[in-house]
């Protein structure tokens, strides 16, 4: 059995906000939740083979799913020893009242609350969010972790859409070296992919039509299922690859606009 530090998997791409140059492409206008059913086979397929210390749901925007707190139990029983952490802007954790009481009885888990503006609109709309939280902690003792994305946020590719091109720096170690997300990868279609970027890229191509800089990337090999325990620890320890030149050798951070989507 393979012990990894962290596993991640969507419960929905679409998101309620759109921060520019999201890693996830959760600012592209996809859609799409993944069912229980959906979620179950693809985590049986690995739970004899791997443990992951930290199993984050996230997406997109989990709390867009219905079955959210559903989630939480299944992930428990699948994976009984890891640390089940939520991943959420928060806004729409009002509509899941069953929640805190499932992570009030589970003592290995958290809700990781991410915040993504510090601008007055976003403090404004995020306040009944804090107090929504407030009150879970108070009554149910979960535990809430804040981290404030915005002022770690990078430019991973640049342009949007039909427009989204990669970088070219020609530096995948110097890439991974600096990338957030290289300890960070995702249960996508029963496979285990390097990271997000990666794993939804078929996504973008799909709905955009990707021009030929992205062709290299998206030939891209995540792990089978049946792979043999070779190949399952060499992935884990693999570091940089050819791939992850499409993400650049200097991240620099910059300041997200608003990511509030008027049309949602």
């Amino acid at each position: 059995m393979k012990i990894i530090p962290h596993l991640e998997i969507h419960l929905a791409h679409a998101c309620n906000l759109t921060c520019e140059s999201c890693s996830h492409y959760s600012n592209q206008g996809h859609k799409g939740i993944l069912s229980l059913a959906e979620a179950e086979h693809s985590m049986k397929l690995w739970n004899r083979r791997l443990v992951p210390h930290t199993f984050s749901l996230l997406g997109g925007e989990p709390s867009i799913h219905p079955d959210l707190a559903e989630f939480v139990l299944l992930a428990r029983r699948i994976w009984p020893s890891a640390h089940l952490r939520l991943v959420t802007n928060g806004f729409f954790l009002h509509r899941h009242p069953a929640l805190p009481a499932i992570l009030q009885r589970d003592h290995n888990t958290s809700i990781y609350l991410s915040i993504h503006h510090d601008g007055p609109e976003y403090e404004e709309k995020l306040r009944p969010v804090m107090e929504l939280l407030k009150s879970w902690v108070r009554h149910y003792r979960i535990r809430v972790n804040i981290y404030l994305s915005f002022k770690h946020w990078t430019r991973v590719y640049r342009g949007s859409g039909s427009a989204m091109e990669p970088f070219k720096d020609g530096l995948p170690r110097q890439s991974w070296e600096r990338c957030p997300a290289k300890h960070c990868p995702q249960l996508f279609e029963g496979k285990i992919w390097k990271c997000a970027p990666l794993a939804y890229l078929k996504l973008q191509d799909a709905k955009y039509r990707l021009s030929d800089s992205w062709k290299p990337y998206l030939q891209y090999q995540p792990l089978e299922s049946n792979c043999t325990d070779e190949q399952l620890a060499e992935f884990f320890h693999r570091e940089e690859e050819s791939f992850c030149g499409m993400c650049p050798a200097n991240p620099e951070r910059f300041k997200l606009p608003v990511p509030f989507n008027s049309s949602k």
